[in-house]
């Protein structure tokens, strides 16, 4: 990317990353059917940039969902940032995105993720160093096998035009990425995660990376509305629910531990009601808390969260 087209190609990004927030809103509102999302744009003083924060709470389906749009500007990129990426340092940067997670009241239905985003960071006399990052995952409490292989087939739908290898490669990603190293478990049954894409990461050109992550976003309601339809109405026990919410406290602890969406957030002086908009508005913690054997909610930790093939159980059950 040459320093001539940077701003033709940042106004492209951002104009789709508006137009993603808007219909993901619309299709989650039109879902839940009673709540729609409030719209918070916000700006910084201590930084150059804002954003437009959109949170729906105590719906009929959405018991907490935020989807967040950000773009921010800063003269030092935040060691977050600069930790796997030391020639970055010294660059002047401009970072944009679009992030969510929804909650969903009924324990049936899992929780989502989403995030895309862009980072260009400049220096005079030097071409930008560009990348793009993102993905989606799902973090359900009382599984379905045809929802996970579902998920599944869809983020492969997301991949398929950009090689065979694209799906398998980001579906580990997603699986080593989300991964509570202090209780050493998954937080879902993953998805799709990539960073660093670029023309030096991948041969692509900056046309190619944007489709992709343009695919990856799009892809999203696609494989989560379905599921949440699905799942909505189906009847629960008070037994169920509070395991989702003491399920929930592994979201809260990944979150605010492990995720380097957050820390980038924090370091860059963000907005913190936009950045903590992802945690639950109901969680519980108990201590060493042991599901009995056999049950629905062992069967949780000791099959759905581990890393497998789902197209291969979904290609096995067809056969």
């Amino acid at each position: 990317m040459q320093p001539e087209n940077a701003q033709q190609h940042i106004q492209a990004v951002q104009e789709y990353l508006l137009s993603l927030q808007e219909s993901i809103c619309g299709s989650l509102a039109k879902e839940d059917g009673m709540k729609d999302f409030i719209v918070d744009q916000w700006d910084r003083a201590e930084i150059i940039g804002g954003g437009i924060t959109r949170v729906m709470e105590n719906g009929a389906v959405v018991e907490k969902g935020g989807v967040n749009y950000s773009y921010v500007e800063g003269t030092n990129l935040p060691a977050s940032a600069t930790a796997h990426r030391p020639e970055l340092v010294g660059r002047s940067f401009k970072a944009m995105g679009v992030s969510l997670v929804i909650h969903p009241k009924n324990p049936n239905a899992p929780t989502s993720h989403m995030n895309v985003r862009f980072f260009i960071a400049e220096k005079e006399g030097e071409e930008p160093i560009w990348w793009f990052g993102g993905g989606f995952d799902l973090t359900p409490y009382y599984p379905h096998k045809e929802d996970c292989v579902y998920w599944h087939q869809i983020a492969k739908q997301a991949c398929e035009p950009f090689g065979d290898e694209v799906y398998p490669k980001y579906k580990k990603w997603c699986d080593d990425y989300f991964y509570l190293k202090h209780r050493k478990e998954h937080r879902g049954i993953g998805g799709l995660f990539f960073d660093d894409l670029n023309n030096d990461s991948s041969g692509w050109p900056f046309e190619q990376c944007f489709a992709f992550m343009q695919s990856v976003g799009d892809h999203y309601i696609k494989a989560y509305q379905p599921i949440l339809a699905r799942r909505k109405n189906l009847p629960f026990s008070q037994t169920q629910r509070d395991f989702q919410l003491y399920r929930r406290g592994r979201y809260v602890e990944f979150n605010l531990v492990w995720d380097r969406g957050t820390l980038f957030g924090l370091q860059t002086g963000g907005r913190t009601e936009s950045i903590l908009m992802s945690l639950p508005n109901k969680v519980a913690w108990h201590y060493n808390y042991q599901p009995a054997s056999g049950s629905p909610e062992a069967e949780l930790t000791d099959y759905y969260l581990k890393p497998r093939d789902w197209l291969a159980l979904s290609k096995a059950e067809e056969a």
